[in-house]
């Protein structure tokens, strides 16, 4: 939306839309409050002042306390934040601010509408992100302010932009990335970028642009000239692949990854167009059943290809020979995809080869040793079988990442005294054997920052050596025969190299069968995110030292034979996601202290005898839970009505306990248990639910969004069955055996079609079987046994198959005989 103000001169504007909640520094009636925001505006503004060099004094009357007054400087009447800034440069008079960067000061302006800096000279900077910060901003100006670099990239297009033509106002623009910006109301996106003729990196990913060949993006073949790098990601291309490629000889980096290009039908010519490409992303572009050697039959001509990353596209046949024709190939991926046979001999320069996900067989070939530039290998989750032995790393002194992870029938066989060439920063070996018990050539790999060792069938003690080599951030040794105590784990300190991948700092030791207590070594590790010792044979009480993992996300201690009572200082673990002491001998009440662990969605205390009353404050402070498990203990009391507010809760299990009262009718208002919400955790936690029901038990790991349950079994509950419950439509199992239940079934109980397994017996239930339970066809355990109904049953659906006349024992009997006799011979 082009201005014309005052000499002719183009100013600029981008409406900013952020779905967002502003933070107010202004307390209610507390002067004080108000006056410490005002200073921390005060500050921000003269920290702006000073990181520029103002020649002209633009900036001269910024002195004193009540900035309000100050040239330039505009508040809010009301509030007196600050609300706009017209810092503009003032070409004719040569007033203008020069400074290398923005300063982030201006973040602090929490209240910033409109923010003017155009005509100034930032020395081609990039534009910082605090800018994304100013939540309430409606109004940025930057044009002619001598910018090369313009970097917009947001997420969750929180920025929205009904039109381009400002950009005119920035034609030194070299550098222009608009990722995650919400472009979907621009319409000719292609008359805009002709006003930055000098851009060689565009950056549009997942912008929700409609790119077709005869609108968007059409006439670009002679504009943009000098452009290298292209993203246009997560978009969406329709009919043929734009001319905008054709004849594109400067360009260098493209990536299409997430754009549908399966139907394109000039597709094939992509790579005949840009013949300058070095770095080409396709990944997850629709690329379905398409035969391999298809695509490079044309990739082949791209002589100077050095990245080509084709994952996720489910491509079948066998990886071709021909990409060894690739020779300045240093990057593959082909990941994900649907490829099978033997790996290939490859050939070249290449650094990095990814092949996970595939159906590819066969042993890993040597010629692989042969990769002497080969930095990063990854083939897991293949069917790959044989021996590792050491010639395929006998010239691999490069290598710092290795993955063979899933793939049961490989095994590494390396002898003890086997020194690597190389300096590993990540190894993964999940589910593959291990010759000769743990590594010993680990102790020589100091850079180490990710071990998984899980499920490898290595066994006996840690090694003695091991305590001495520096701490792994991501230590995986679950499921294996470890034994002995945890004192031998890694005590060094490590240090991160600079071109490390963000690494989330866990230890997984589950599975095993460590003994003796916890030492206070492992409570050292403050950078912790995640920690399972689950399932081994411990000792002891939670030792004090773990209130130093203040970082903690995940801690999971059940099955491991601790005692004791929750330690008050749980408190200062306030970050944690997920709380599992299932399956121990804990004691005591609920400490008030786990009222601080606001953020928890797992509270796993099951199996255990913990004692006491539920307190108000488990709804109340924790309103996240997703699963609360308090299966088999000593609580008595009535069930907190502030469970009610949790309403993402999934799973509700109390059964087994002295629980009394009657059901709280506003579980009904549970929309966990009403909607679809999925449960996600990150790569490598192992969420484990053991589930009882109908006298048997249930695992399930990470697929927790399908068990939508609610156990209140084996109790003290009085009164009826709330009619609120059969509103819960997603509820898997339902589950109120064996309390002093009285009334009837609720007569819309056929509104509850998720359930597969329905317990109401040993109650008082009375009445008729309401004929809406015919509805229930995904039901395969149905309990009523062992209360007062009468009346006939309801036959139909899925009730047909369920001819277990113990379903229905324990009843009124005068015409029960009769119509089990019938179910059966139905």
């Amino acid at each position: 939306m082009g201005h014309q103000w005052g000499l002719g001169l183009h100013f600029v504007f981008i409406t900013i839309f952020l779905v967002a909640t502003t933070n107010t520094c202004l307390g209610a009636g507390n002067i004080n409050s108000t006056v410490a925001c005002f200073e921390h505006e005060r500050l921000a503004l003269l920290k702006f002042k000073h990181s520029v060099r103002d020649e002209n004094g633009t900036l001269s009357s910024w002195v004193g306390n009540d900035y309000c007054r100050w040239e330039r400087v505009m508040c809010d009447g009301v509030t007196r934040h600050v609300d706009s800034l017209h810092l503009e440069g003032r070409i004719y008079s040569r007033e203008h601010l020069v400074g290398k960067e923005l300063s982030t000061s201006l973040g602090k302006l929490r209240h910033l509408k409109y923010l003017n800096l155009s005509w100034n000279d930032f020395q081609g900077s990039q534009i910082p992100e605090f800018i994304g910060s100013l939540k309430e901003l409606t109004y940025l100006d930057l044009s002619k302010a001598n910018l090369k670099i313009l970097d917009l990239i947001t997420y969750y297009n929180e920025l929205l932009a009904h039109d381009m033509n400002w950009i005119s106002g920035l034609s030194s623009l070299e550098h222009l990335d608009l990722s995650y910006v919400n472009l979907t109301g621009v319409k000719i996106l292609d008359v805009v970028l002709y006003m930055a003729p000098l851009v060689k990196v565009l950056s549009l990913s997942d912008c929700g642009l409609l790119i077709d060949d005869h609108s968007l993006l059409r006439n670009l073949s002679t504009t943009l000239s000098n452009i290298k790098h292209l993203d246009l990601s997560w978009n969406i291309f329709t009919g043929k692949l734009p001319h905008f490629f054709q004849n594109r000889t400067s360009l260098q980096f493209l990536d299409l990854s997430f754009v549908p290009l399966g139907t394109a039908s000039n597709f094939a010519n992509l790579q005949s167009m840009i013949p300058s490409l070095l770095e080409l992303h396709l990944s997850a572009c629709h690329l379905k059943e398409t035969h391999l050697s298809h695509i490079l039959h044309n990739l082949t001509t791209l002589s100077n290809l050095q990245h080509l990353d084709l994952s996720g596209n489910e491509l079948i046949g066998p990886v071709p020979e021909s990409l060894t024709k690739l020779k300045m190939l240093q990057v593959l991926d082909l990941s994900d995809n649907d490829l099978m046979g033997p790996i290939p001999t490859f050939h070249g320069k290449l650094t990095e080869l990814y092949l996970r996900g595939n159906y590819l067989n066969g042993s890993i070939p040597e010629s692989i040793g042969q990769l002497s530039k080969l930095r990063s290998l990854d083939v897991s989750h293949n069917h790959l079988e044989g021996e590792i032995y050491e010639s395929h790393f006998a010239n691999l002194s490069m290598l710092k990442e290795f993955n063979v992870a899933s793939n049961s029938k490989l095994t590494l066989n390396v002898s003890r005294e086997w020194l690597p060439p190389f300096q590993l920063i990540s190894i993964n070996l999940r589910s593959c054997k291990i010759e000769n018990g743990f590594p010993q050539w680990l102790q020589n790999q100091r850079k180490l920052h990710r071990l998984v060792l899980s499920n490898t069938t290595i066994s006996g003690p840690l090694p003695t050596w091991l305590r001495k080599t520096p701490i792994i951030p991501f230590m995986d040794l679950s499921h294996n025969n470890l034994s002995g105590p945890l004192t031998n784990l890694p005590n060094g300190v490590g240090n991160v190299d600079d071109d490390e991948d963000f690494i989330d700092p866990s230890l997984y030791l589950q599975n095993n069968i460590f003994n003796k207590s916890i030492p206070r070594s492992l409570c050292k590790r403050t950078g912790l995110l995640n920690f399972d010792l689950s399932k081994n044979r411990l000792i002891g009480i939670i030792p004090r030292g773990f209130k130093n993992l203040q970082k903690l996300q995940f801690l999971r201690l059940s099955s491991t034979g601790l005692s004791g009572i929750i330690p008050s200082f749980i408190r200062n673990i306030s970050e944690l996601l997920s709380l599992n002491l299932n399956d121990n001998n804990f004691s005591g009440e609920l400490p008030a202290e786990l009222w601080n662990l606001s953020g928890l969605l797992v509270l796993d205390f099951g199996y255990n005898a913990f004692c006491g009353k539920l307190p108000e404050w488990i709804g109340e402070n924790i309103k996240s839970l997703w699963v609360f498990w308090l299966h088999k203990n000593n609580f008595t009391g009535g069930l907190p009505r502030s469970l009610c507010t949790t309403t993402l809760l999934q799973i509700l299990d109390v059964a087994h306990n002295s629980l009394t009262g009657t059901i709280p009718h506003c579980l009904g208002e549970l929309q966990g248990m009403r909607n679809h919400y999925r449960m996600s955790f990150s790569e490598g936690n192992e969420e484990v639910l053991i589930q009882d029901m109908n006298d048997s038990s249930y695992e399930y790991t990470n697929t927790w969004d399908q068990v939508k349950n609610m156990d209140l079994s084996s109790n003290i509950f009085v009164g009826e069955i709330p009619v609120e419950l059969t509103t819960l439509s997603e509820l898997v199992g339902l589950n109120l055996a064996n309390n002093n239940l009285s009334g009837g079934i609720p007569d819309n109980i056929g509104n509850m079609t998720t359930l597969n397994s329905l317990d109401l017996s040993g109650n008082e239930l009375g009445g008729m079987i309401p004929p809406s339970i015919v509805a229930l066809t995904f039901l395969s355990h149905l309990n009523l046994s062992n209360n007062k109904l009468l009346g006939q049953i309801p036959i139909g659906n899925q009730l047909r198959t369920l001819i277990d006349p113990s379903i229905y024992s324990g009843n009124q009997r005068s015409v029960w005989p009769s119509i089990a006799k019938e179910l059966l011979q139905s």
